[in-house]
């Protein structure tokens, strides 16, 4: 569990905020002074800090900078009630992660406060290897997987290959495109190409494009000034201001509507912005990496997607291959995410038994690195032997590997032409024919359990009790 110390001289919004943030699995400390958060960042080590900019005895400045001299792996988050725009450009290129004006809402914070651990965390992991005797390469390897959780790199063609064209692309200022289904680790990739830049120690901010509406997008990417329409309660820095001198990663930019296109077109061309409401022009120094999971040239074709921002954006572009096409890297993944739940759960589970191993070989994994991430951590939580057993997988998995056995053997057994002699029973006939029904629509739909119990005209419970049946059954 990650650890935030809230600092704050109101206490009901230490108090409250404390409450919330417990309630969302963190352990959280407060206090209401600089002196006293200073002795318990000596005492203690958190992930976090939250504080507020003007304190009884010193102010969020001077808190900032101490916080970064003395403990730089703690990352820095300062609330105010007071909107100062050059203020907190001062306090981001300082280090701290963000600045936020009051009021504080839930989702808003929750989500900030996530994104800057996890920023930090992939800082802390770079300056870590930076600090050992190995190359470049190796360094560059190992610097975000441990923590991150996506992007690891592993000992296939595909691996070398994706690793070579970001260690490539890395120290230049292009613009990189990458492409991949979802779950393959795209934010990961641009942290580490990030990480690997002359902008390594400057901001890395990243901006989901999938869950901008047309009304919010202006604001999100270029900010807006107080009163500047309806709502607007009070000054707002854009994720390009925030990200001056560093990395904006824009994810999913394929669902920007064609009049945020036409803007972004305008920014990146003449590298100035202008906040929503003012005439005062913003010089930016911005890399941008972008991604997506569509094809962006049928996108251009069908009138979507704006030729001449693609081509703005594609100086570069890396495609992350699913990791179906990884070979044996699928352990490799695997044992991460193990290492990383042990951490979370504070257990101590070894291995995969071989079974799984097995199992994870054979699976197609439609969600890529982010489904596979997600089952290690499931059967994680419910293995209590020292290797993670058959039964500890979802079922959609396990039957998905015994269904590939079958037809393999099946294959084996008709290139022998060994007929069988078993003879069946109407009873075990009708079984087989339901079992191999049930298989066929599973693999149609890459064992969608939803869309298959569509498909065969049966409830999501039933086609689960079925498929529990035949799990026990070749047993």
């Amino acid at each position: 569990m990650k650890k935030i110390l809230i600092v704050d001289d109101e206490v009901n919004i230490g108090l409250l905020l404390s409450k919330f943030l417990i309630r969302n699995s963190f352990i959280v400390e407060t206090t209401t002074s600089g002196s006293s958060a200073m002795e318990y960042l000596s005492k203690q080590k958190f992930d976090l800090v939250l504080c507020d900019y003007r304190l009884e005895d010193t102010d969020g400045k001077e808190m900032l900078i101490k916080i970064k001299e003395s403990y730089p792996s703690t990352g820095v988050i300062i609330i105010t009630g007071y909107s100062d725009i050059k203020l907190a450009v001062e306090l981001i290129k300082l280090g701290a992660y963000d600045y936020i004006t009051k009021p504080l809402y839930p989702d808003e914070i929750l989500n900030t406060i996530n994104k800057a651990i996890e920023t930090q965390i992939a800082l802390n992991q770079y300056n870590s290897e930076a600090g050992t005797s190995e190359n470049k390469k190796d360094k560059a390897a190992k610097q975000v997987q441990a923590e991150t959780g996506e992007f690891v790199v592993g000992q296939s063609s595909a691996s070398r290959e994706l690793m070579k064209q970001i260690m490539l692309v890395a120290p230049t200022s292009y613009s990189v495109i990458l492409t991949g289904e979802s779950g393959t680790g795209k934010e990961s990739v641009a942290k580490t190409i990030h990480l690997n830049s002359p902008r390594k120690d400057k901001p890395f901010i990243a901006m989901d494009c999938g869950s901008l509406t047309k009304e919010l997008a202006g604001s999100e990417f270029f900010g807006h000034e107080k009163g500047s329409f309806t709502g607007a309660l009070y000054t707002k820095i854009g994720h390009f201001e925030m990200a001056n001198g560093g990395t904006l990663f824009l994810d999913e930019v394929g669902n920007l509507s064609y009049d945020i296109q036409a803007a972004l077109l305008r920014t990146v061309q003449e590298r100035k912005i202008k906040r929503i409401g003012s005439t005062k022009e913003i010089d930016l120094d911005v890399r941008i990496i972008v991604a997506t999971n569509e094809n962006l040239g049928e996108s251009i074709q069908k009138g979507r997607f704006r030729e001449d921002l693609y081509h703005r954006f594609n100086e570069f572009s890396i495609h992350l291959p699913p990791i179906s096409e990884r070979g044996r890297d699928i352990m490799v993944f695997a044992s991460t995410f193990l290492v990383m739940a042990n951490q979370e759960l504070n257990r101590n589970v070894k291995g995969f038994s071989a079974e799984v191993e097995d199992c994870f070989l054979t699976y197609n994994w439609p969600g890529n690195v982010r489904e596979l991430k997600n089952v290690v951590r499931r059967a994680a939580l419910s293995t209590e032997t020292e290797e993670i057993q058959l039964k500890a997988l979802p079922l959609e998995i396990s039957t998905y590997a015994k269904a590939a056995a079958i037809e393999n053997a099946v294959g084996n057994s008709i290139t022998r032409s060994t007929p069988s002699n078993k003879p069946k029973n109407l009873k075990e006939a009708a079984l087989e024919a339901e079992y191999e029904a049930i298989l066929n629509v599973l693999r149609e739909v890459n064992f969608n359990k939803t869309k298959a119990a569509k498909i065969l005209n049966i409830d999501r419970k039933t086609l689960y009790n079925k498929m529990k049946a035949i799990d026990a059954e070749n047993e």
